[in-house]
């Protein structure tokens, strides 16, 4: 699954994002570009919000679970051992002095070189108190094959100074490239979204300061690539056990978890109000995670966003799912020419002087940080209407006809260059600006019933 995601284990500590809010627009006074805060260019949610934001790290630990890599194909006998998950935390804070976050990791480099490191800047700083103000929404994000935390800070970043709690989860996936330990990211994405997101709420029921303010009455789930088949199994769509996605996995050992076994309900996330899905690996005819049936029972509010031309996990199969939730109220953002580089921050400098390295992060057509701030635009919108109730925001989702961006007619009285369209029938989408909707292409349905 090149270039979508790969992976590599991260440690963690308890910290603390730093908190910082800018106004839109305003860029960094140093040349290095904060991936969560989007350029003048932006459409009007990818702005930041006006909270401060924290960060911190939690282990997490699942005993007894069989590692799937020592299965006996015959047998379907394994070692089990306990799982180790790190889980990065951002949410809303007090404001807090101290420097701001550097986030670092490493991806899987092209063989033979070694794993390419990396360092992306935040807006954070450590161990800032959470803001007061009650319970706030929870957003779980599942990165992709081969990806880690400190790739995607443009998402949480973003959305934690808006007033949401969200927890990326490090998968600590085997090294991109090896098809021999596929199975395990398989096997294992659904079972540690399940697992995060089960700990997380039990958590919201403690006298922790930060996880007590988890409301576990709002909650989505957001999944990249690998990720985005993990959101989707766990936000109810049953996996097929005739499916290639349970077949690839060594003694069947995926098969309880899937329709009709035993282990099924382990695999539902209680109270998901929403689900985005990037790039979803799993719907391609010959890598296929769910029967059409399946995906037909999907209810929730499903976001899809991908390029026409991904090659990775196949456009068609994301084209596929859309399709097949026909009673889930859906929408399906295209990015017309890209592929499958849409879910991860700009790349750092480190990551710019190898082809392999810099396709982790950027596409060949688009900019990284124009996806980002478009992403940012709709997830916003998306979330807050769904799991936070904000009736308002459907104006922003409720853009079609036209359905590709570019046919819209700009208002005849708008006249300021970087004003943003108020959207209406026949215009440019709500918030976007005049000249910087080409290339987008937004489909909705209703639910069938």
């Amino acid at each position: 699954m090149r270039p979508a995601v790969r992976g590599i284990a991260v440690a963690w500590s308890l910290a603390a994002l730093a908190v910082t809010s800018w106004a839109h627009g305003q860029e960094s006074p140093a040349a290095e570009q904060i991936p969560s805060r989007p350029g003048v260019d932006a459409p009007e949610l990818a702005a930041p919000g006006a909270s401060p934001v924290g960060f911190r790290r939690l282990t997490l630990s699942q005993p007894d679970q069989l590692d799937v890599l020592t299965v006996d194909a015959n047998t379907g006998v394994g070692l089990r051992r306990a799982r180790t998950l790190e889980v990065w935390i951002w949410y809303p804070a007090q404001a807090a002095s101290g420097p701001p976050m550097r986030y670092a990791g490493e991806l899987t480099s092209e063989p033979p070189a070694p794993p390419a490191k990396f360092t992306t800047p935040g807006i954070a700083v450590a161990d800032a108190p959470p803001a007061s103000g009650g319970r706030r929404p929870l957003v779980i994000v599942s990165h992709g094959y081969g990806n880690v935390p400190a790739a995607m800070t443009w998402l949480p970043e973003n959305l934690a100074s808006k007033g949401y709690i969200v927890a990326v989860i490090a998968h600590g996936d085997p090294p991109y490239g090896d098809r021999t330990k596929v199975a395990e990211v398989i096997m294992r994405r659904p079972l540690d979204i399940a697992f995060v997101a089960h700990s997380l709420l039990s958590g919201a029921h403690s006298a922790d300061p930060l996880l007590s303010r988890i409301d576990p009455e709002q909650l989505a789930l957001v999944g990249y690539s690998m990720g985005g088949y993990g959101v989707i199994t766990c936000a109810g769509v049953a996996l097929d056990p005739q499916a290639y996605a349970v077949h690839s996995v060594p003694g069947r050992a995926l098969a309880p978890y899937a329709e009709g076994g035993p282990l099924s309900p382990a695999l539902r996330v209680p109270g998901v109000k929403a689900v985005v899905a990037i790039a979803p690996y799993g719907g391609t005819e010959n890598t296929r995670a769910w029967s059409a049936r399946a995906l037909g029972q999907l209810r929730l509010p499903l976001l899809l966003i991908d390029g026409d031309q991904d090659q990775t996990v196949g456009f068609e199969g994301v084209r596929w799912i859309f399709d097949q939730a026909q009673h889930a109220e859906r929408a399906l953002l295209v990015y017309e020419n890209a592929g499958h580089s849409i879910g991860l921050n700009p790349a750092p400098a480190g990551m710019r002087e190898r082809l392999w390295d810099l396709d982790w992060f950027e596409d060949p057509v688009w900019r990284a940080r124009r996806i980002n701030a478009i992403n940012l635009h709709f997830i916003t919108a998306f979330l807050d209407l769904n799991v936070r109730g904000m009736r308002a925001r459907v104006s922003y989702l409720d853009v079609t006809p036209p359905t590709k961006a570019v046919e819209g007619a700009w208002p005849k009285d708008l006249t300021k260059y970087a004003a943003f369209s108020p959207g209406g029938p026949g215009l440019v989408w709500k918030g976007f600006q005049k000249r910087h909707v080409a290339g987008l292409e937004l489909y909705r349905e209703s639910p069938a019933d």
